[in-house]
């Protein structure tokens, strides 16, 4: 057995007053605790435990040992994540929604280079939730539930989906009051999916549905808001998509009421328990700085 291993048996038999104790959070047998005690006796020449009827205690030596050995178990433990979090390198893995990736994950990622200067990341931003093992992916950002229960999810917050329109479009055609009188509006969609020329408002089981003929079509966020901004229609995005406009008054939010429920905003990864070093630690590192971007944390000004 191993010397170290010996002392930290040593130290919990010695925190919590009996072999078996020792043994459960260990997770080791009693004959394999005996087994350590013993050795170390027979090391030391001493005696290092006094057994009673309802617990052990250590002698002056035991006691001596143990507070010795705590102080070197946490130096040890110490030296090993210093060593780990300097040495931590290799490649790493990252997919996410492109304006998301763009707007908030790749800040992230270059914080996280100039603090792991042997890491190398490699970004693989796309609006498909790409699968983790056939494309040898570590870390994804999610946008939206998950459909595959085999996965760790990690929820950093949320987003809806916005109808927004310019200022300068509703003085020009008027503010829709429901979601029916989308249909004599001019509206701007999203080539990515054919579903997305079917708005849909409510609850998902019951909501209500517009069919859309748009005026204009466009296969990616930005360009949809620059169209939203300069008054070619009424469009439809992510609440983190258009937060600053809304903020700036360069756009307006629509039919708040009529807006289908929250959809969870993730990091997911294949297991947390056999991860990596280098995943776990951007792992830990992107969840303290996603979770708390204000853009996903609460809905967007009204």
């Amino acid at each position: 057995m191993d010397r170290l291993d010996e002392l930290a048996i040593f130290v919990a038999v010695i925190q919590h007053g009996s072999l078996a104790a020792a043994g459960r959070k260990l997770r080791r047998s009693a004959p394999a605790v005996t087994r350590a005690i013993a050795a170390l006796e027979q090391r030391f020449g001493a005696r290092l435990v006094e057994r009673t009827t309802r617990r052990l205690a250590p002698t002056e030596a035991g006691l001596r040992l143990a507070e010795r050995a705590q102080l070197l178990l946490q130096d040890y433990h110490a030296a090993v994540l210093d060593t780990a979090d300097s040495q931590l390198s290799g490649l790493l893995r990252i997919t996410s929604p492109v304006q998301f990736g763009r707007m908030h994950v790749a800040p992230v990622v270059m914080a996280f280079l100039d603090d792991y200067p042997q890491m190398q990341i490699e970004m693989v931003l796309n609006d498909r939730n790409l699968e983790l093992i056939d494309e040898g992916l570590d870390v994804a950002v999610r946008i939206g539930h998950q459909q595959d229960s085999s996965r760790v999810a990690r929820r950093l917050g949320q987003v809806s989906r916005v109808t927004v329109a310019s200022p300068a479009y509703l003085a020009r055609r008027g503010e829709p009051l429901t979601p029916a009188q989308l249909a004599d509006h001019d509206t701007i969609v999203g080539t990515q999916r054919p579903s997305l020329r079917e708005w849909r408002f409510g609850p998902q089981e019951n909501g209500e549905r517009v069919r859309l003929t748009p005026r204009l079509l466009l296969n990616e966020v930005e360009t949809q808001l620059l169209a939203a901004r300069a008054g070619k229609g009424i469009a439809r995005l992510l609440s983190y998509q258009v937060a600053d406009d809304l903020a700036a008054g360069a756009l307006v939010r629509l039919l708040p009421a009529f807006e289908p429920l929250p959809m969870p905003v993730q990091l997911v990864a294949q297991h947390v328990q056999r991860m990596p070093l280098k995943v776990r630690t951007f792992w830990d590192y992107a969840f303290q700085r996603l979770s708390r971007l204000p853009q996903i944390q609460a809905g967007p000004p009204v």
